[in-house]
């Protein structure tokens, strides 16, 4: 093609969520001679953010949706990122957004930009969500569950996420140095939905002062302070620690033992857990609650999930790890990583998604 396809992807922050990181490596690995890319974003906030624009990419701290009230003054309203989309000569705009507003894919389709977004999240049913679906030119989809919310929809197609695997890879690191210690670590932004009492309510009831719990993620929530006074009532602060959100997650996964997530099985769950992924591909044994996302991940690996919800089961697994040789471990790691490196490369994300962009324009 003789002219560059020109990319809006929008995110409404890069400080909340994993998917931020994938956009940034989408944004950075894409080949420059065939895409030009732009990024907009509602907001600068957190240190992650900083090297999003390290990348020398055109950002712009903007509004990329409006409310739908007051009725009166939408169309006025919209104007604005209508002619954003056409001062810009966006072809296609991109969007990671989680929510289910159908603003931005109208600007965009209006602007005579071509509209695509990423199902990041569980969340469906509302007539927004049919809305935004129905005026989208594409829906990328990330895990098999998410295909049945678009029964109608041809235009859509299943990309999981790709991650970094050189970045995340257990090379980088010397082999764990806790001789004795069964080191368990979750990350997560601290929120009910992410289920981190059922973990920490396994630990406490194996009762083994070899085992030791990481909690890594913004601990500032209302949530997380009730986690952190229960931890402190019960006397186990020194086997459970929480040590607040790290940009760089790597040097923690690759000195613990087993990886867990424990999600619920409610409200958002999960689309594709990344910080899951991240663990695998770091060569450490996980384990994960039996949902969507979750359950899609681990989908060649039955036997590391576990019921939502339930501590008991959840207990029988890290126990069960627990007893385990450090070589029997180790071979778990390492077929998990080998597992990402087939299923969830950067390579291959990258390539879907520049033969989507270029079969769209054309």
């Amino acid at each position: 093609m003789s002219k560059k396809i020109k990319i809006l992807y929008t995110i409404p922050n890069f400080d909340t969520a994993g998917s931020g990181k994938v956009l940034y490596d989408l944004a950075k690995e894409l080949d420059k001679e065939r895409f030009d890319v732009i990024i907009a974003c509602s907001n600068d906030k957190g240190s992650f953010f900083k090297e999003v624009e390290a990348l020398g990419l055109p950002i712009f701290i903007r509004p990329i949706t409006i409310p739908i009230k007051p009725y009166f003054s939408f169309l006025f309203r919209l104007r604005k990122n209508v002619q954003f989309i056409k001062d810009n000569k966006i072809d296609i705009v991109h969007s990671w957004h989680w929510s289910s507003d159908w603003t931005e894919v109208l600007a965009a389709r209006i602007g005579g930009a071509k509209f695509v977004y990423t199902k990041k999240a569980m969340t469906w049913g509302n007539i927004h969500w049919k809305i935004k679906s129905y005026l989208s030119n594409f829906i990328i989809t990330i895990n098999e569950e998410m295909k049945n919310y678009f029964p109608n929809k041809k235009a859509q197609k299943l990309i999981p996420l790709g991650l970094d695997t050189n970045y995340y890879s257990p090379e980088h690191f010397k082999t764990k140095q806790h001789e004795g210690e069964f080191k368990i670590i979750t990350v997560a932004n601290l929120v009910p939905v992410k289920g981190i009492e059922v973990l920490i309510d396994s630990v406490v009831a194996l009762n083994n002062p070899n085992i030791k719990l990481v909690i890594l993620g913004d601990d500032r929530s209302d949530y997380a302070v009730v986690l952190k006074r229960n931890v402190e009532d019960l006397n186990l602060n020194n086997r459970i620690e929480f040590l607040g959100k790290h940009t760089d997650v790597r040097p923690f996964i690759a000195q613990s033992d087993l990886y867990v997530i424990p999600t619920l099985n409610e409200g958002r769950k999960e689309g594709m857990p990344m910080a899951l992924v991240e663990a695998m591909s770091m060569g450490v044994p996980v384990l994960g609650s039996d949902i969507s996302g979750i359950n899609y991940v681990l989908n060649d690996f039955r036997d590391y999930l576990f019921e939502a919800s339930n501590s008991h089961k959840l207990t029988e697994k890290i126990d069960f790890f627990y007893k385990l040789s450090d070589s029997e471990r180790n071979k778990i790691g390492n077929d998990l990583r080998c597992y990402v490196l087939k299923n969830f490369s950067m390579i291959d994300f990258i390539n879907n998604h520049q033969k989507l962009y270029t079969k769209l324009i054309r």
